[in-house]
């Protein structure tokens, strides 16, 4: 294996990682958020506000990364493609995510487990199978790595173009993006769809923003306890 070659493969990893290290801290919006944000939208409209937000982000992303290449890489993998892959994945992984909300198929699981489920959704380019869960030590298991190494291997190859002087590269990967964000929100909604439970169908189901508070947090200081006596 050649040193360039050896290079790249740690390059990926590396972004992999890192990806894998992002998804379970995405903020995501739950369903109940995501309805009083977008008011009066049924399903699909808001399905397709979702989308068009995360495209825009997912074009955005290339004009940025230059500031933020910090990622540790070796030199056949530029830190800059790595930061954009890495942030392109982060919008699209928000935006399964949220997706997930808006069909009614949030998986079970705490925020890591649901994070984990979500990055098998974004290689896999599927909807999550509510009825199958998955523990977390066997989703992220080998199977799940090589097909996250796959998908960063192919988004690589489609970003590199990104790399070119002057305006030229981050307009071409603007448009790269924006259109590789759209096709994998096609699959998954078109696959979430088969499964999609009405919202009048649903449980209540705490809201996702409750998991991230703490003993003593905000929302314990919200009603101090009474006196004694009163």
């Amino acid at each position: 294996m050649t040193k360039g070659r050896r290079g790249a493969r740690l390059g990926i990893s590396v972004i992999v990682d890192r990806i894998v290290e992002t998804a379970p801290r995405i903020p995501v919006r739950d369903l109940a958020a995501l309805r009083r944000q977008f008011p009066g939208l049924a399903p699909e409209e808001l399905a397709d506000r979702l989308v068009a937000g995360a495209v825009k982000g997912s074009a955005a992303v290339g004009a940025s990364v230059g500031a933020a290449a910090m990622m540790p890489v070796p030199p056949a993998l530029p830190a800059e493609l790595a930061a954009e892959i890495v942030g392109v994945a982060s919008v699209e992984l928000k935006l399964i995510a949220e997706l997930h909300e808006v069909y009614g198929l949030r998986p079970p699981g705490t925020l890591t487990e649901r994070g984990t489920a979500y990055l098998g959704s974004w290689a896999d380019e599927r909807g999550i199978d509510v009825s199958r869960p998955l523990t977390v030590n066997a989703a992220l298991g080998v199977q799940m790595r090589r097909e996250l190494r796959q998908r960063v291997l192919k988004r690589t190859v489609r970003n590199l173009p990104n790399l070119m002087p002057f305006m030229i590269g981050a307009a071409v990967g603007a448009m790269m993006n924006r259109r590789e964000t759209g096709r994998l929100a096609g699959k998954i909604r078109a696959d979430l769809r088969k499964r999609q439970v009405p919202w009048e169908a649903l449980p209540p189901a705490p809201g996702l923003i409750e998991e991230f508070e703490e003993p003593g947090g905000p929302k314990a200081l919200q009603d101090p306890p009474k006196p004694p006596g009163e």
